[in-house]
């Protein structure tokens, strides 16, 4: 039977890691990290290191080879034609990594975590998305405590990402983390409730 997929999705700074960690543990279900798929296509010679160095040259690498990972994030935060370009070239690839890895699990829920889920148009990828929000300035203050950069840094990298509000609107479920994270687990082991009763045939021994 076609094992139900829930994609989580936010935007940079409103925990949807986090979410994503909880909700995976509390409903035993496998969590597939789309960005760390990314992270292991990019490195030396993977395909999307390749793709990089064929498109863009030594521009974003170190002279050891290895991708610059922070010189490529501050382009794509401050350059929307870089941003465009870089997307087109990884998420082909990174969809590909998602759609074995789905393919190799045996469990009736996956929770799927896909940061531009609605900017790449992944949307038919998934079952339903929750989308975990948090306000603009609860955002930011969190992007600069965790990266170390400034306020405006931090405005750029939200703004270069589709509104949390746009998203909110188009998921089916959404989970509000501007607060305490107490707050947001009492949201998470909700979820976490109704997708068990959704979905009874889900057995632990299913994800071990």
């Amino acid at each position: 039977m076609k094992p139900f997929i829930l994609g989580i999705t936010g935007g940079i700074g409103s925990g949807k890691s986090s979410v994503g960690r909880l909700l995976a543990s509390y409903c035993l279900a496998p969590l597939i990290d789309v960005d760390q798929c990314c992270r292991q296509l990019l490195e030396i010679d993977q395909p999307g290191w390749q793709a990089l160095r064929a498109a863009f040259g030594p521009t974003f690498f170190h002279s050891n080879g290895e991708l610059d990972r922070a010189a490529l994030r501050h382009h794509i935060f401050a350059d929307a034609d870089i941003r465009r370009q870089v997307d087109g070239l990884l998420h082909p690839l990174a969809r590909e990594v998602l759609q074995t890895q789905i393919s190799l699990q045996r469990s009736r829920l996956i929770l799927v975590e896909i940061p531009l889920l609605y900017e790449a148009g992944w949307q038919g990828q998934v079952d339903e998305v929750l989308v975990v929000y948090a306000r603009r300035g609860v955002r930011c203050c969190r992007i600069m405590r965790r990266d170390g950069v400034g306020r405006r840094e931090a405005t750029r990298a939200i703004a270069a990402q589709m509104s949390l509000e746009e998203k909110a609107a188009r998921a089916e479920q959404v989970i509000d983390n501007s607060g305490q994270w107490t707050e947001s687990r009492v949201g998470v082991v909700a979820l976490g409730d109704a997708l068990s009763r959704r979905i009874p045939d889900r057995l632990p021994k299913e994800n071990s």
